[in-house]
């Protein structure tokens, strides 16, 4: 017996010992990592290091013409119009984009600005955080994959990678929030009710003489794409220019079904573009889009 007890003390201490020889290997290469980490961090040069979520407004001009936006509550809005439909990633990927430029070099000793095309530089980035710290960063010329860049009073020159200026290089029509469209045809297109000139149509898929209308027109609807817009936020002053007034806009009912329940699209369609499409809105959005002749013709179920 007391062999067996002694034996399974050895073991006991054995296994103690790789224990803490596993424990303390494991503790070393995490310090080694965190050392790694440490050193990978010191040699990272900083041209700006703000976070995202302090910047509260960003203006520069990339090619496309000036872009500003501010931030309020959270939510970014397009400064020269607020009611600009914004889609919130674009705003926050720039912000995280130029509140965090790293250098691949920075040049100590160099040339003039004016070798850099710093003197005039080709783009200015300016952005604020919410202490009111405003911050100016300078792109020059490219060398290579990068441009020469500097900050302030641009007494330091670095170069940094042109993937900052690509994150900044969207139109409107890139960064526009629009709207959802529901999936409409044949199978699911229930009524279809057209009111124009104080006059109403309606077209009903149970009506077997209205099979060709209801086809036609639900091809119509299945053919729409919310993608070209006339105007983003449009006033009410406005509409009349499209078209889209009260008085001279074209209603559109369309009963469909989604979910095996029934559901209501409202479209307005006015008057023609003269380039082949007509403007177009849908119910409850400000957007005015423009919609090809030949599809707002067949949801109308008009003649060719």
């Amino acid at each position: 017996m007391m062999k067996k007890n002694k034996g399974l003390f050895i073991l006991l201490a054995v296994l103690a010992v790789l224990l803490a020889v596993y424990f303390g290997l494991q503790a070393w290469n995490r310090n080694k990592e965190e050392e790694q980490k440490k050193e990978e961090e010191a040699a990272v040069i900083h041209v700006t290091d703000t976070a995202a979520e302090d910047i509260v407004s960003m203006k520069f001009d990339v090619g496309n013409g000036e872009m500003s936006f501010e931030k309020e509550d959270n939510t970014w809005f397009y400064t020269p119009d607020a009611d600009f439909p914004l889609a919130q990633s674009y705003p926050e990927t720039m912000a995280e984009a130029v509140g965090n430029i790293t250098a691949e070099r920075e040049l100590t000793d160099g040339d003039d600005l004016s070798d850099y095309g710093l003197d005039e530089p080709a783009c200015t980035v300016e952005y604020t955080d919410d202490d009111g710290n405003v911050t100016d960063i300078y792109f020059g010329n490219m060398t290579g994959d990068n441009y020469y860049a500097a900050v302030g009073d641009k007494g330091t020159v670095y170069t940094v990678a042109s993937t900052v200026l690509d994150s900044l290089d969207y139109t409107l029509d890139d960064i526009a929030q629009l709207d959802t469209y529901p999936s409409i045809g044949s199978g699911n297109l229930v009524k279809e009710v057209i009111t124009r000139n104080g006059e109403t149509t309606t077209y009903d898929n149970e009506n077997e003489d209205q099979e060709e209308d209801i086809a036609a027109m639900a091809g119509g609807l299945g053919a729409v794409t919310l993608s070209e817009a006339a105007d983003y936020s449009v006033e009410d002053a406005d509409l009349a220019g499209f078209g889209l007034d009260e008085a001279s806009r074209i209603t559109v009912e369309a009963t469909y079904t989604e979910d095996d329940e029934e559901q209501v699209l409202t479209l307005y369609i006015g008057n023609e573009d003269g380039d082949g499409s007509r403007y177009v809105m849908v119910n409850g959005s400000r957007i005015v889009y423009l919609i090809s002749d030949e599809i707002c013709g067949n949801i109308l179920n008009e003649p060719e």
